[in-house]
């Protein structure tokens, strides 16, 4: 911002007519060729180029004047501070025919410098990006050989417009209409453009917009032009998203401009839909189609179609791409409003970014997912999200099967793998491939499981192993945003989902043992959301634990099924709870812990942990609580477990703190089935006794009863022999 003192000089220097400069310079000319050049003709060269330099348009010396400023910057005794004003005077006036300095007679390395500031002022002819002489206003899509200081402004300028118009406000216009005010931002203004509006009668703001809109129309004019350079041709596509986002903010300002903004932005979304090269500007104008679609009269849906359909199957390579994607979807969700739908069923195309540029793009999919998750595609998202690095594996193998590029190679070179291509074209397994890459969601699910197994030799690839470590951070996001909109009934088939496909994982490295942990605790969180799911799905659980193959690497969910049946088979959750259900689950849980028990760890076959047995057992003693004739089976049970568990030979399948806590458990669990009725007090306490206050009440029974059961465990432990 300019002082006071210094705006009114400026408005002064902008207010003198030419016929007051020409009698100004005339006395100049009298001073320049007085043999003392004293400080009247310092002071005088000052006024002239505050005058010159304080309009953007050229003003116009006489030749006699400009010839003195410049015989007296080649004179050699001239002081330095004429000749510095001199210099600045005559880069003004260039480029100018009337300018003949001589660089070879200069003597002395400072007149050399001055002498080549105004010579190499003088700009060259301005071009288009195709090569023609523009016949335009510059813009930063103009070129030439070299830029003055208005057209690197200019440049600057541009960059900084769209902050400009976002600063200015939704106010009407006129709101800073004052004379000085006016005249400040009118010199800013006129730095975008030598043909703006700045010299029409309208208010600063109003100005600032209108010029704002004459630059993009002009910026797109020249995109449609064939560049010569790549690098022009990359300067064309970014200026037009700038372009558009700039037009967007104008119309939402200024309703009128829309109008006058929708034929060229309805020529320019044609004409790019149709070049691959050009895709990242069909995603401001997709917005600014979200923005006014309805006052424009456009099909925003067609819009909508072609941007979700299209685009991630053809560029999910791009990372820059990717990201702006993304980013689009999340920061326009206020706007979707009923295209959320078409943004929903799209879930498999954006996977296709995701699978691809996971690591990036993890964070931003867990802030996007709560918006894709709907009841109605929530199981089809699962399966999906569980696959995502099968899918990353298929489209290295799209991207090897297709022409080769002359770019390089987007997959990883260095892992081969023949079998996988051949399978890939092989017709057999096409309906396969070709439901992993749907576009949108089908509404039914496939097993993947062949297609595992063919594409085994591709789980070595790096960009499989980045997308297997995400799914986990993946799967929490949705399961916290499925509870959101899930029903009973879709919690029972999330159930299911999660035990169904416990076994049914790409073969990447690390990943099973990732996503088990997370299936695990969900399949908790689900029980507790839903305790009656034990009850309801009794049936699929007895067959989940009765086909438990390679118990140890599902050691995880297999050790939370067992304790929700623990905790939940019960009638104080379900009514429908029966004895009969009781006894299956006891003699299915007994079968399986005999398994567990039975095997013994090899190089094929890992460590079973100790917390499954310790789990297995507090269960079977819960049922036993519950169905009493099941008592001596238990303590039975309970009691070779103890025995066993001090047998050298467990020493091979647990280490001797997994064999420790499995005889402490024992040891517990036996004693307070001594007292069946304690034990049913403590394994299956009501709902009453579950509330938090008895923990803190003294004056209620459950601390006296867990005391008593303490100086029992305590007595029987110290009974045992050592």
């Amino acid at each position: 911002m300019f002082s006071a003192g210094a705006e009114s000089l400026l408005h002064q220097a902008r207010e003198i007519q030419d016929e007051e400069l020409k009698k100004f310079c005339s006395r100049i000319c009298k001073l320049l060729q007085a043999e003392d050049l004293g400080p009247d003709t310092l002071d005088s060269l000052q006024r002239l180029f505050l005058i010159i330099s304080a309009t953007k348009y050229s003003r116009r010396l006489e030749k006699t004047c400009v010839d003195l400023l410049q015989a007296t910057l080649g004179l050699p005794a001239c002081p330095e501070q004429l000749q510095v004003l001199c210099a600045a005077i005559l880069r003004e006036m260039s480029p100018s025919d009337s300018l003949s300095l001589a660089w070879d007679h200069t003597q002395n390395s400072r007149q050399l410098s001055l002498v080549a500031s105004v010579l190499l002022a003088q700009p060259g002819p301005v071009t288009e990006v195709d090569g023609a002489v523009a016949t335009d206003f510059f813009t930063v899509l103009s070129s030439g050989h070299r830029f003055t200081d208005d057209q690197w402004l200019n440049v600057q300028a541009f960059s900084m417009l769209r902050a400009w118009l976002l600063h200015s406000g939704p106010e009407g216009p006129g709101t800073l209409d004052t004379d000085d005010r006016s005249e400040q931002e009118g010199s800013t203004l006129s730095v975008i453009s030598a043909t703006s509006s700045a010299g029409r009668l309208l208010p600063p703001r109003e100005r600032l917009r209108e010029v704002a809109f004459e630059y993009c129309q002009r910026l797109i004019e020249q995109s449609n032009r064939r560049a010569l350079r790549k690098g022009d041709s990359d300067l064309q596509k970014a200026c037009l998203v700038e372009a558009v986002l700039v037009l967007d903010v104008l119309c939402r300002q200024d309703p009128s401009f829309l109008y006058r903004s929708l034929s060229c932005l309805k020529a320019l979304h044609g004409r790019v839909r149709g070049d691959p090269a050009s895709v990242r500007v069909l995603l401001p104008l997709a917005h600014f189609f979200l923005s006014h679609g309805e006052a424009a009269a456009v099909d925003s849906e067609a819009v909508y179609q072609h941007l979700f359909t299209r685009i991630p199957v053809e560029q999910f390579h791009s990372p820059m791409l990717a990201f702006e994607f993304i980013q689009f979807c999340r920061d326009n969700l206020h706007l979707f409003s009923g295209h959320l739908s078409t943004l929903r069923l799209s879930f498999p195309n954006l996977f296709k970014f995701l699978a691809w540029n996971s690591p990036p793009l993890t964070s931003e999919f867990v802030a996007l997912l709560p918006a894709l998750v709907d009841a109605g595609t929530a199981l089809e998202m699962l399966h999906a999200l569980l696959d995502l690095p099968c899918l990353t594996a298929v489209l290295d193998l799209q991207l090897r099967s297709a022409p080769a590029a002359s770019e390089r190679p987007l997959w990883d070179t260095s892992l081969r793998a023949p079998s996988c291509l051949e399978a890939f074209r092989d017709p057999q397994f096409q309906g396969l491939f070709q439901y992993l890459l749907r576009p949108k969601a089908s509404g039914a699910t496939e097993r993947l499981a062949p297609l595992h197994q063919l594409l085994q030799p591709m789980a070595g690839c790096a960009r499989v192993a980045q997308c297997a470590q995400a799914v986990p951070t993946l799967l929490q996001a949705f399961f916290s945003a499925v509870t959101q909109v899930a029903d009973g009934s879709l919690i029972n088939q999330l159930a299911l989902l999660l035990l169904g496909r416990s076994d049914s994982l790409y073969p990447a490295p690390g990943y099973a043992a990732g996503v088990h942990s997370v299936l695990s605790s969900q399949f908790l969180a689900l029980c507790t959301l839903k305790p009656s799911l034990v009850v309801e799905l009794a049936r699929d659980l007895l067959e989940f634990l009765g086909s438990v193959n390679g118990l140890c690497s599902r050691a995880s969910l297999v050790t939370s099924v067992v304790w929700a049946i623990g905790e939940y088979l019960s009638v104080t959750y379900d009514r429908r709870c029966t004895v009969e259900q009781i006894n299956k689950f006891f003699e299915a849980l007994e079968a399986l812990l005999f398994e567990v028990t039975q095997c013994r760890p090899s190089a094929a076959l890992p460590r079973c942990p100790p917390q499954v047995v310790t789990v297995l057992m507090t269960t079977l003693t819960k049922l036993a609580s519950r169905s009493q004739d099941l008592i001596p089976r238990a303590s039975l049970l309970l009691s070779k477990m103890r025995t066993l568990a001090h047998s050298p030979a467990t020493s091979s399948t647990h280490s001797e703190e997994g064999a420790e806590a499995i005889r402490t458990r024992a040891t517990e669990l036996l004693t307070l089935l001594k007292m069946p009725s304690v034990a049913q007090f403590v394994l299956t306490p009501s709902t009453e006794v579950c509330s938090p206050r008895y923990h803190r009440d003294a004056n209620t029974a459950l601390p006296l009863a867990l005391r008593t059961v303490s100086r029992l465990v305590e007595r029987e432990a110290g009974l045992m022999p050592g």
